[in-house]
């Protein structure tokens, strides 16, 4: 029998939830001025900050979850979804953000996503949900940093404060709507440095580094990371890479039959934390990623490994 250590670690994750209304599957985009009948939907709380509470909710893992609301009929349903975290949500006289999704046969996705809520996100709402001085082993992620656009203006001033009260920072940025540009780029250079964890998938990888290889790339960002960091790029079917100061590190995924792909990298950044607020190593948590992603992906309704299954694989290594 296994038993779970005890941590006073908190994760707290920030940034993009909204409401997801998915659907499946559009086998072709339909003529203007017609209607497609699909086989299934799904209504539930999304965006990748959603997306992580709700697989660290599932696991167990001591979070809180950091964010705003909106003030429409969609506001009062997503904060039920999260009762210990939406009593500090500042409230902003705007509609929830919502994103309408629709899966392919091929297991792509595509998102149309109104602006909403998470546009209003400052640095102002987050400080004030997220106690003066970190306990050991704190961290927060920050995730859509393109699309929460008020909160992405201050990155800089956020994150140094964010470190002067003692937490690790790690962030998904996700893909930038506008794609990488020179200027996103000069952007992103001011706040690497205080980022001790960057998660992104391979294509955001490449993208953010402006290089041709994940080696190259890894190993640029990292110059620009704080002292120690990780830079981890999530590979889909080929698992998951870590990069750190001396050290390589490859977790290979387990072949699975994919059922929704939604949310794998949230799933991925919700295991992998999870494993460094409870002290346990890089291999450890690129491990726990990348099972947490992979049963995710493999169910309907989405389940997630239990404690049990994860600290198991602790005793592996």
């Amino acid at each position: 029998m296994i038993t779970r250590p005890e941590t006073r670690a908190t994760l707290y994750v920030t940034g993009n939830i909204n409401v997801d209304l998915i659907m499946s599957t559009l086998q072709e985009w339909p003529k203007k001025g017609t209607e497609a009948m699909l086989e299934s939907s799904s209504l539930r709380p999304g965006g990748s900050a959603g997306n992580c509470a709700l697989a660290l909710s599932a696991l167990g893992s001591p979070f809180r979850l950091v964010a705003n609301q909106g003030n429409d009929q969609f506001s009062g349903w997503l904060a039920d979804m999260f009762p210990e975290s939406a009593p500090l949500w500042p409230a902003y006289d705007c509609e929830t953000s919502l994103t309408f999704g629709v899966t392919h046969p091929d297991h792509e996705r595509t998102f149309f996503s109104n602006q909403g809520h998470i546009v209003r996100l400052s640095m102002q709402d987050v400080l004030a949900q997220i106690p003066d001085k970190a306990q050991t082993g704190d961290w927060v992620l920050l995730c859509g940093t393109w699309l929460c656009t008020a909160l992405y203006a201050q990155y800089p001033q956020l994150l140094a404060t964010l470190k002067q009260r003692g937490y690790q920072v790690a962030i998904d940025s996700g893909w930038p709507p506008e794609d990488w540009s020179e200027t996103l780029r000069e952007q992103a250079a001011k706040w690497l440095p205080y980022c001790d964890a960057l998660l992104l998938n391979e294509v955001e990888t490449l993208g953010l580094a402006d290089a041709e290889t994940l080696d190259s790339a890894a190993l640029s960002l990292l110059e620009k990371m704080a002292d120690n960091a990780f830079c981890v790029a999530k590979c889909g079917p080929d698992g998951a890479h870590l990069w750190a100061k001396n050290l390589t590190l490859h977790q290979r995924a387990e072949p699975v039959d994919v059922v929704d792909t939604i949310g794998a990298g949230d799933s991925f950044n919700a295991g992998f934390l999870s494993a460094l607020i409870y002290g346990l190593p890089p291999a450890t948590a690129l491990q726990w990623g990348v099972r947490v992603a992979g049963c995710a992906i493999s169910s309907s309704p989405r389940r997630y490994p239990d404690w049990q299954s994860l600290f198991g694989l602790v005793e592996k290594i």
